[in-house]
């Protein structure tokens, strides 16, 4: 596991090197495939080192921290073309892999709670250097001190189980706490990264000011870091959560439905596919909180769909962006007069989002739906509803941005760059390959 880790120190001097932007590129790239290679297929722990280790669920998305962040270089050539900075971008992106790395990786449980928060740093500076308005101090605040202040409940919950137990060893993690205190304080900070309804105003605006690599890395690798900390953590409140877990759900699906109403009335692209990015979480949570194997096993599939999907409709968002110079849907109207050759992009990936076959989607939300209304047949009322509205905003999105009358101040066409393509096709191809091999999700349990 240390090895990756080294690989990525020697790449760091690369950052400030001239015309070095494809070389640190194409090595993160060859480093996800070296990962990938590894085939850490089983669920005991392997590819041991001194506090790391790698399971079937780390495996995952180690593997999805790598792809994103490759991508996330080859979305940002706008960054590339401002010399001072583009270094200092690279950088940025190095050191977030790493802390992701590191995060899914840890087998202490404290380790895991360092790194946790440390990727809060580079992201938070992702949005604050390289965002586009001057809202995003606002969004930085928000994103700082949304987790930071729900995060220390956890600390302290941490500490606490290290003075009972003596150990904070992920595989040690068999024992029962009873506390309500200690249950709340271990799952209010990944519920609040996830984030769930009530918790999520930190998300969107976020969205909305960060650059087109830092929606890329919220959506695709940092929403998961609440899930898979529940995952971790699960084993520890098994019993208590049997009890209290149906608080959560309630809340999930219920929010589900009311944040479906709100990505109808978005004017904003990228505010409608964060808002949708809440939706899919509040599925991801009712799964695990069911206590099921379905759910924890569907929960992860989803998860890792969820990370492909949605970051690829930010990039999409933010090529319309950088020819329009605007995200709102009243002059982003009748693309597919203006980029005849985006439109088919547009369709597959809304279609996706929406869960329509045979996307990784598809299995992940008809697994959650099955270990939902086999916990409460009474969900299905809800679960209709979420299914309902999430296919119809994604037909709104698409829609709505590709026919109807073209804006007035738009007068040519325009196509796409090859970079853009490849980085469509590097979304959408593992979305839609993974569900071939949707048995590996279900060895870890």
């Amino acid at each position: 596991m240390l090895k990756f880790l080294f690989m990525m120190k020697f790449l760091i001097p690369l950052c400030f090197m001239k015309n070095m932007w494809w070389v640190v590129q194409n090595m993160l790239y060859l480093m996800m495939f070296m990962f990938m290679c590894s085939f850490v297929l089983n669920p005991s722990i392997s590819n041991l080192s001194y506090f790391m280790g790698c399971d079937l669920l780390s495996y995952g998305l180690i593997l999805l921290s790598f792809w994103i962040c490759a991508l996330m270089i080859t979305a940002s050539e706008s960054v590339n073309r401002q010399s001072f900075y583009n270094g200092l971008f690279l950088f940025m992106v190095l050191f977030l892999l790493m802390m992701l790395y590191c995060t899914f990786s840890s087998l202490s449980l404290f380790s895991f709670y360092l790194f946790f928060e440390g990727s809060l740093i580079p992201t938070l500076l992702l949005i604050l250097g390289w965002g586009y308005q001057p809202e995003r101090l606002q969004a930085g605040v928000y994103l700082l001190f949304y987790t930071l202040f729900a995060s220390l409940p956890l600390l302290v919950g941490l500490f606490n189980m290290y003075e009972i137990y003596g150990s904070l060893h992920v595989m040690l993690m068999k024992v029962d706490l009873l506390g309500v205190l200690m249950y709340f304080g271990l799952i209010l900070a990944f519920l609040v990264k996830m984030p769930m309804f009530l918790v999520h105003l930190w998300l969107p605006k976020a969205h909305v000011e960060a650059p087109v690599s830092g929606s890329m890395i919220l959506a695709g690798v940092l929403l998961k870091m609440g899930g898979y900390g529940l995952l971790r953590i699960y084993s520890v409140l098994s019993s208590l959560g049997m009890k209290l877990n149906f608080v959560w759900i309630n809340i999930s699906l219920i929010g589900g439905v009311l944040i479906s109403f709100i990505c109808l009335r978005q004017t904003d692209l990228k505010a409608l596919i964060a808002y949708s990015s809440v939706v899919h979480m509040g599925m991801v949570v009712g799964g695990i909180m069911t206590m099921t194997t379905w759910g924890f096993n569907m929960t992860y599939t989803l998860m890792l769909a969820h990370g492909l999907c949605s970051s690829g409709l930010f990039c999409l968002a933010n090529i319309t962006y950088e020819r329009l110079g605007s995200r709102s849907l009243l002059i982003n109207k009748g693309l597919m007069n203006f980029m005849p050759s985006m439109a088919l992009w547009w369709f597959l990936l809304s279609s996706s989002n929406m869960a329509a076959p045979p996307s990784l989607n598809l299995l992940g939300e008809v697994g959650l739906l099955n270990c939902l209304v086999s916990w409460c047949w009474w969900s299905m009322v809800m679960l209709m509803l979420v299914s309902f509205f999430s296919a119809a905003y994604s037909l709104y999105l698409y829609s709505f941005s590709q026919h109807g009358m073209i804006y007035s101040g738009l007068y040519a066409c325009a196509t796409g760059f090859t970079r853009e393509y490849l980085l469509l096709v590097l979304h959408w191809l593992p979305l839609n390959i993974l569900v071939l091999k949707g048995d590996v999700c279900l060895l870890w349990l």
